[in-house]
């Protein structure tokens, strides 16, 4: 594997560049990972995806790629690079400006590799994080007919059964009854107050999908730092966390997101503003999360239809 291009300077101006502008929309009241999705003939809520691989973004580039899509108004949620747009046939329209989009990795140094097979001890790694330009596919022209096509949200009367899907697929203990919406870590079980208790049937199974987010922390699942005194910073990282990881799970399944908890928005500026690495590690984290839950729902699915046929 050729050693990665960039040095610590260029790392620390993507991490600096990205939270500043985290923070700026926060600062304004505004929450990058819940945006006015589908108005003005704007893009509708769904994961921003390779237009050509039809692989969906994840972690950081999700804000950087949504914030993009609102920003210019465009209608779609697919992405190419400049080769991919040649390679589909068209290309990106002379005078248009990319988005940078950042990939975070290890690579090992030869050294190390040669010092360590030497040792007989293993090798240790060094992190990396390399940007690279992709265009929406708004500013490209003469893609082939049907490139990127966004898939359409979910019908009000289709969400109920797919959010049951994804609860019952988790194999997370859930439980109905009280008036407040909490996970216990301690016990590993969620409980939320029954569907009547909230004004909206969607922000009932909006409000599920956070809480389940909380669960994937568990030491037995992905392992995160949730047993936190509420009021902490680590309380608030984690709820961080769990509103992105919704956010992001209801993208996915074609649910408008929401925000839960808009009251610690000021508790996550300080987060933010302390630690410009502290938005890419809480929304790598919740991007696991999210698909830690629809890997166990789309296994359920192909479970039902293997049954079915």
């Amino acid at each position: 594997m050729a050693k990665p291009s960039g040095g610590s300077s260029c790392r620390a101006d993507l991490y600096d560049t990205v939270t500043q502008r985290i923070v700026a929309e926060l600062d304004a009241g505004r929450v990058p990972w819940v945006q006015p999705w589908g108005s003005s003939g704007g893009a509708e809520a769904a994961l921003p995806r390779n237009a050509l691989t039809g692989r969906t973004y994840s972690g950081i580039n999700i804000l950087i790629l949504w914030s993009a899509v609102i920003e210019h108004g465009w209608p779609a949620q697919g992405w190419l690079t400049f080769r991919q747009a040649l390679k589909a046939g068209g290309s990106v329209r002379r005078g248009e400006r990319g988005t940078t989009v950042v990939y975070a990795d290890r690579f090992t140094p030869k050294g190390e590799a040669e010092r360590a097979s030497r040792d007989g001890d293993a090798a240790r790694s060094v992190p990396f994080l390399k940007s690279f330009t992709v265009f929406n596919i708004a500013q490209c022209e003469g893609l082939r007919p049907g490139l990127g096509v966004d898939p359409a949200p979910l019908a009000e009367r289709e969400i109920v059964p797919v959010a049951e899907a994804v609860i019952a697929a988790s194999g997370i203990d859930f439980r109905i009854g009280g008036s407040k919406a909490f996970y216990v870590p301690s016990e590993d079980y969620v409980q939320v107050p029954p569907q009547p208790a909230f004004f909206h049937q969607i922000d009932y199974y909006r409000t599920c999908l956070h809480e389940l987010t909380h669960a994937t922390g568990h030491a037995k699942r992905l392992n995160r730092k949730i047993l936190n005194p509420y009021g902490s910073k680590d309380y608030g990282r984690e709820e961080l966390v769990a509103e992105m990881g919704s956010a992001f799970l209801c993208a996915a399944l074609g649910i408008v997101p929401s925000v839960r908890h808009a009251d610690y928005i000021g508790a996550w500026l300080e987060i933010l503003k302390e630690d410009n690495r502290a938005i890419f590690r809480a929304a790598s984290q919740a991007s696991r999360a999210a698909d830690w839950l629809l890997a166990r729902y789309d296994e359920a699915e192909a479970a039902d239809r293997r049954i079915a046929a």
